[in-house]
């Protein structure tokens, strides 16, 4: 209760005077106003559409003040020459101001009327605002004993905080709004602050523990011979990732390291490069991926990139028979295979390796906390790489993965298209089609992405009634694919193959596209039902045309009726993902910093990373400072019930 900050505050100290109100509502001023004024009269309304009314009036002038659909309530309960403290939003009918009440309470004779600032929560479906202010009013004084003040004083003082006690009070029973932002941005920095010693701990306590196999080789040397296998130049972004990851994993302390890239940015080089050193250094690698397709188009561009160097690749999926899992096995626990590329299916029992020293996971969002322990388990400490093509917005990777040292690949290998990007309405889905048929007449292909996989779940387009639609009514005369979630995956795989090697004109596809598919002959991809996608999702999915040498285009397309396709237009105005995934991060809160709960589900965080990221950098350089002079924090006790007290640091402690 304490932490459910409320999202907004009425300022209800200072009525206003009735007779400005009607001015107001001509002006089209729609906010809330606040009036005191003595009632001259009362009507109520039975029926269908129950109504009371009463005639205010003060110094100024008189409104309508009015009830709808409370009689049963408030019939009887007014009465002329009482005093009345009314809230609501004003309008005019006709030439008169009228005020629909929202709040309302009969002052006592002879009462002053003594505003408040009233903090508003958000409402869920049991419960109102009004009925978790009331709680939390209730407990208020108990909740906040049960908080530890924790925060140093010494940091209270720099950065001129109210005390602890002041602070939790003013944003849940405030008394003026400049203390209430002094509050929130004590709290707030409070916050940040446990997350930041959670995450400063974590990698002090992983880099005393070591236990990680040291691949120390010639590196120069190494760099020499693994450039000169290579059928193109690494661009320097690679370059410093490579040299980076290769310092990271000659220390006994295990390498834990993201690997950010936008599409397109050469992630699987990167990847190549840390396998090749592994190898050196007489250890295997394992390489974990969401899905088959794209589990098994990193085997397939990895093997000939590594074979120089005598790396045998060996592929787990579900979907291999039983002798060739088996097989898979045999030679992975020999040793015989140095790099295990997989979906989930490395998780299993029957997956063991002669000696595992790194492990890799792309698209590491995608996997439980529990699923990528469960792939690092299978060793000792093994070096990680965590990858994502998901462009994360810098501010939420210093907190998300604030455990984590970040590289980013901010520079596009050459000869990769830009997307053009445009913005249509459902009634002009026809001239996209259109577009999509003259690209198929020049050679080229296309991607049709729809939300839902049939006409179940409602409202949303169904990528199976897309493709019966298209195939009969637009394209009869195309070859026309579709490919889902639920297909067995072998068909999966069948349907990519046959768009791989351009027999399919059009893919009729869900968000199953979004990753690790790689088809350059593809320049147009048309998204339905955009509005409904997050901006960072619509970037990746569009990521999948541009690949070739054609120039490539992306179609958002959403309904006619959607208010929030101004979004959208982001997109047509730049490719770069981390631009978007900043804009995105605006848009939408950012879900859950560590732990197991989802991304997208309510953070339970005070503080908003966009919004707040200087006082998170405030927060982390001061944590980072203590952990290096206390790396235990032996001499700070009562840190350690700070980073108990705040939900995502005491997440991110226990989870991998």
């Amino acid at each position: 209760m304490l932490t459910n900050l409320p999202r907004a505050y009425k300022d209800w100290r200072t009525p206003q005077p009735i007779g400005s109100l009607a001015v107001r509502a001509v002006q089209g001023e729609g906010d809330e106003a606040v009036a005191v004024g003595t009632i001259e009269h009362v009507s109520e309304r039975a029926g269908r559409y129950p109504l009371v009314t009463v005639r205010l009036r003060d110094a100024t002038g008189t409104i309508a003040a009015k009830w709808f659909g409370r009689r049963h309530l408030l019939g009887g309960k007014f009465t002329v020459g009482e005093r009345l403290f009314v809230t609501g939003r004003v309008a005019l009918r006709g030439l008169l101001a009228e005020l629909n009440v929202t709040n309302h309470r009969v002052l006592r004779d002879g009462e002053p009327y003594v505003g408040e600032i009233v903090p508003v929560y958000a409402a869920s479906k049991e419960l109102t605002s009004r009925q978790i202010r009331t709680l939390i009013q209730k407990n208020l004084a108990a909740l906040i004993a049960r908080r530890p003040d924790a925060l140093p004083p010494s940091l209270v003082a720099k950065f001129g905080f109210p005390p602890h006690a002041e602070a939790w009070r003013e944003v849940h029973a405030p008394t003026d709004p400049v203390r209430v932002d002094a509050a929130r941005r004590r709290l707030i920095f409070e916050e940040f602050f446990g997350i930041a010693l959670a995450a400063a701990l974590k990698r002090s306590r992983r880099a005393s523990a070591g236990g990680a196999t040291p691949l120390r080789v010639p590196l120069d040397a190494l760099w020499h011979e693994f450039t000169a296998q290579l059928p193109f130049a690494p661009t320097g972004a690679q370059q410093r990732a490579i040299e980076t990851l290769w310092r990271d994993m000659a220390r006994v302390a295990p390498m834990n390291r993201l690997l950010q890239g936008d599409v397109g940015s050469g992630k699987t080089l990167v990847a190549a490069a840390a396998v090749v050193l592994a190898h050196a250094g007489g250890v295997q690698s394992a390489l974990m991926a969401p899905t088959e397709i794209l589990a098994a188009q990193h085997a397939q561009k990895l093997a000939p990139l590594l074979l120089p160097f005598g790396i045998a690749v060996e592929a787990v999926f579900g979907s291999l028979g039983a002798r060739e899992r088996r097989t898979a096995g045999d030679r992975i626990r020999s040793g015989a295979a140095s790099l295990a590329v997989g979906t989930h299916a490395l998780l299993t029992e029957s997956v063991e390796f002669a000696r595992l020293g790194l492990v890799i996971i792309d698209e590491q969002h995608r996997f439980g906390v529990e699923q990528r322990a469960r792939l690092r388990a299978k060793s000792v400490a093994p070096h990680t790489l965590y990858m994502t093509a998901t462009p994360i917005p810098r501010t939420l990777a210093q907190t998300k993965y604030a455990d984590l040292d970040l590289t980013i690949l901010d520079e596009l290998p050459p000869g990769r298209t830009p997307v053009a990007t445009y913005v249509l309405r459902e009634s002009r889905k026809p001239h996209a089609y259109d577009f999509v048929r003259k690209n198929v007449a020049l050679g080229r292909q296309a991607y049709i992405v729809a939300p839902a996989i049939d006409s179940t779940e409602s409202a949303l387009t169904s990528a199976l009634a897309e493709a019966e639609h298209v195939r009969r009514d637009v394209f009869g005369d195309l070859r026309v694919g579709v490919l889902h979630g639920k297909l067995p995956p072998r068909e999966k795989e069948a349907v990519m193959d046959r768009f791989k090697r351009g027999e399919t004109d059009v893919l009729v596809a869900t968000t199953v596209v979004e990753v690790g598919v790689d088809v350059p002959n593809a320049s147009v991809m048309v998204i339905l039902d955009a509005h409904r996608y997050g901006l960072a999702q619509l970037h990746q999915l569009r990521g999948r045309v541009g690949r070739g040498v054609a120039e490539s285009f992306c179609v958002l397309i959403a309904p006619d009726d959607a208010g929030d396709v101004e979004r959208l237009e982001i997109l047509s105005t730049t490719n770069d993902g981390f631009t978007i995934a900043e804009e995105d991060l605006r848009l939408r809160r950012e879900g859950e910093f560590a732990g197991t709960a989802q991304a997208g589900a309510a953070s339970g965080t005070i503080g908003n990373i966009a919004l707040d990221f200087e006082v998170y950098m405030h927060a982390k350089a001061e944590a980072d400072a203590i952990v290096a002079r206390d790396p235990d924090l032996h001499a700070h006790a009562p840190l350690l019930q700070l980073v108990e007290a705040v939900a995502p640091a005491r997440a991110m402690l226990v989870t991998s």
